[in-house]
C-alpha cells in the first residue's frame, strides 16, 4: 500500500509546497530551487515536481526575472508536535514578508490559530529579523521585529517565533540580496 501511494503523496506534498511559496512571495511567477551543499547554495537539478532531500531554499522570481525573495522552510517543536512552516524572506530589507504553516498538530481552537488567526498572520507582512524576532503579549507589539502572540496559544506563537529565529540565523547569511552567483542565474535561465 505504501509503495503504491508514495508517488501520489510526494506529488501532493510538492504541489502544497509550491502553492505556499507563491503565497509567501507575492509577485513570484517562477521558482528556482537551491540546495545547501558543503555550506554553499547550489542549483537543484531534477525533474519538475521533484523535491530535494537536502536542505533547500526557493528563489522566487518575477516575470521580468528579478528576484522577489526567498521562500525558506523551517520546523521545530510546538506545544503538541512539530510545526513545519515556510516563510518569504526579502534579503535586501532583511524582513519576512509572508508565512504559511505547512503542517501542525497544535490544539484545535487554540494553537491552530497560528494557521487561521488573521491578526497573528499579519505579523509576518514586514517582520524584521534584526536583531532577532521577539514574541510579545497580544496587543503589546511596538517594534518591527516583534510578534503579537495569540492569547491562549502563547506556546504555539512562541514556537513559530523560535523557528523563524533559528532558521534566519542559518539561512540569512547565505541569501544575499541577489542570487548566490551570476553563474547560477545564467544556468537556471538557459
Amino acid at each position: 500500500m505504501f509503495l503504491g501511494t508514495q508517488p501520489r503523496i510526494l506529488q501532493n506534498q510538492a504541489h502544497a509546497l509550491y502553492a505556499a511559496i507563491f503565497r509567501v512571495l507575492p509577485g513570484t511567477t517562477e521558482v528556482r530551487i537551491h540546495v545547501l551543499r558543503d555550506g554553499r547554495l547550489a542549483p537543484f537539478e531534477a525533474p519538475p515536481g521533484t523535491l530535494p532531500a537536502e536542505p533547500a531554499a526557493y528563489a522566487g522570481h518575477a516575470a521580468d526575472g528579478s528576484l522577489v525573495g526567498w521562500a525558506v522552510p523551517g520546523e521545530g517543536p510546538g506545544f503538541m508536535d512539530t510545526i513545519k512552516l515556510i516563510y518569504g524572506y526579502d534579503p535586501s530589507r532583511r524582513v519576512i514578508v509572508g508565512l504559511e504553516v505547512l503542517d501542525s498538530r497544535e490544539t484545535p481552537g487554540l494553537g491552530d490559530k497560528i494557521i487561521t488567526d488573521p491578526a497573528f498572520r499579519a505579523n509576518f507582512a514586514a517582520l524584521s529579523i534584526d536583531p532577532r524576532i521577539v514574541p510579545v503579549k497580544s496587543g503589546k507589539k511596538q517594534g518591527h521585529n516583534e510578534v503579537d502572540c495569540i492569547t491562549g496559544a502563547t506556546i504555539s506563537s512562541e514556537a513559530v517565533v523560535g523557528i523563524l529565529n533559528e532558521s534566519s540565523i542559518r539561512w540569512a547569511p547565505l541569501l544575499a540580496p541577489a542570487e548566490p552567483t551570476s553563474e547560477v542565474t545564467r544556468h537556471e535561465s538557459d
